[in-house]
């Protein structure tokens, strides 16, 4: 049955579809790109790759770096990344790393941050540490056990072998820093300048124990002595704050903040005797303090710092690690309230997941650029960001342009007082970020502003992806229903 059309309705509907296409783009649009930013943070970790470099490396200025790595120790530790601007691969930092990017120590602090060389030149101690049953590091272990554990969770589908062997050596980990406890940084000297274990292990085995659980479950090792063993009365009794964890401000926004944990409980719905749901309520309540004194909806004095244009702001050193984790943690709490309906309580009103998903968005888009300098804080994203990154290899000549070896005191000499801009950009890096009045200094001497760290980056791939998801989802429930009635 043939349709009569009008060629001039066509036209006119056409043209209203055209218009109101864009302005429905223009609506659900943010003013910065996340997809791009997201791209961007992932190049970053390239940047930071220690070892042979693969064959589809796309940062080009980087070589292959730190190629004895445990030479001297008989074990094969070359690889890894490079947690900082420096050159030390700290477990801890980047274990985390691996867990937000999901969801042994080598090196020698104190004689690399003596040089400024390129990583490809490296002539500093490589002396590797390691923690074993007389020199125990049960956050150590417990923290990698949770990056494994979560990284297992990833692979499950795509390869099934390498999860398996994840999870396995997860639950190695895990056992050996229950059964040897104490502080690696007490094993590790060398370690405590650089990061401490600020509220002791029982939270790494907490955080080990709870991926674990989530990495199991429905499997046939979840009836396993280790995945129900999750310390209800060790780590989260009534004897002690919850799983040890200091209520200081600064460690409520460490690595791993327990405000995570409870989300990562209330998303398994097993739930356990009266006893333990009594202690998940303890950390829920905990986490809706946390969040409440995010939103500054807790009575005065609670709340947490914010800067003039509205940062959150806790310490001046690498503020940026403390945003970005806050920002992941607000990001995954408001789907899981969404998903139930539910909004909390706070002492100076309720708020919903939309609030929280709102402002975790604003701090995204002040580190994009709309701040106070017009400055983007995540490197090589817009035209304005850091120019001088506190990086030794940025900052240096890329050794495929110029192999030419740099010693250790040469590189201090002549490039890291430059008052150029790095020849190198480190694309996708979130640097320290600005004072606690919005102001910045780039200056590569200034390392706690122009510093960045893989655990600045990591928690805001998740929280770009999210938001990029949002943006095409609700353009399409907008657009949608425009195609079918045309």
């Amino acid at each position: 049955m043939a349709i009569e059309t009008n060629p001039t309705w066509i036209l006119v509907s056409i043209i209203a579809f055209t218009v109101v296409s864009s302005v429905v783009s223009s609506v659900v649009s943010s003013s910065f790109d996340y997809g791009l930013a997201l791209s961007k943070s992932l190049l970053y970790f390239e940047s930071q790759r220690s070892g042979r470099l693969p064959y589809n490396q796309r940062v080009h200025w980087r070589g292959h770096s730190g190629l004895t790595d445990g030479l001297e120790q008989g074990v094969d530790l070359v690889g890894g990344y490079y947690d900082a601007g420096d050159h030390v691969k700290f477990g801890l930092p980047m274990a985390f790393t691996v867990t937000m990017l999901s969801w042994g120590i080598v090196g020698d602090g104190g004689t690399d941050h003596y040089c400024w060389q390129r990583p490809e030149d490296m002539t500093t101690s490589r002396q590797a540490y390691k923690i074993d049953a007389e020199n125990p590091g049960s956050d150590l272990a417990g923290e990698t056990a949770a990056a494994m554990a979560a990284a297992s969770m990833v692979f499950r589908e795509s390869n099934p072998h390498y999860s398996h062997l994840l999870l396995h050596h997860a639950q190695q980990l895990f056992e050996f820093g229950d059964k040897y406890r104490g502080r690696y940084d007490r094993s590790v000297g060398v370690a405590k300048s650089y990061y401490a274990s600020v509220s002791g292990y029982n939270d790494e085995l907490l955080w080990a124990a709870l991926w674990l659980y989530r990495a199991s479950a429905g499997r046939s090792t979840c009836n396993t002595p280790w995945i129900t063993r999750i310390h209800w009365e060790a780590l989260g009794g009534s004897s002690q704050s919850s799983a040890g964890i200091s209520s200081s401000l600064e460690s409520r926004f460490s690595l791993p903040s327990y405000a995570g944990y409870p989300q990562l409980l209330l998303q398994n719905k097993h739930h356990k005797t009266d006893h333990q749901h009594n202690i998940l309520k303890k950390y829920q309540s905990k986490a809706e303090h946390f969040i409440c004194s995010t939103l500054n909806k807790s009575k005065e004095g609670q709340n947490v710092y914010r800067t003039p244009a509205g940062l959150l702001f806790v310490r001046q050193w690498n503020n940026m690690q403390y945003v970005t984790g806050v920002t992941f943690l607000l990001t995954i709490y408001s789907d899981q309230l969404n998903k139930s309906k539910q909004r909390i309580q706070c002492p100076l009103g309720s708020v919903g997941p939309e609030d929280m998903l709102a402002f975790a968005k604003s701090q995204v888009d002040y580190i994009l650029g709309s701040n106070p300098q017009g400055l983007s804080y995540l490197v090589g994203y817009g035209s304005r960001y850091p120019k001088r990154v506190h990086h030794r290899g940025s900052s240096i000549v890329s050794y495929k342009e110029n192999n030419g070896f740099i010693g250790c005191t040469q590189g201090y000499d002549q490039w890291y007082g430059r008052q150029r801009d790095n020849p190198n950009v480190l694309v996708g890096a979130v640097v320290g970020g600005p004072d606690l009045h919005d102001g910045f200094k780039d200056v590569r001497g200034n390392f706690m502003q122009t510093e960045a760290c893989t655990y600045n980056t990591a928690p805001l791939v998740g929280v770009f992806a999210k938001l990029r998801m949002l943006e095409e989802v609700k353009y399409e429930e907008m657009v949608m229903p425009l195609v079918s009635s045309a």
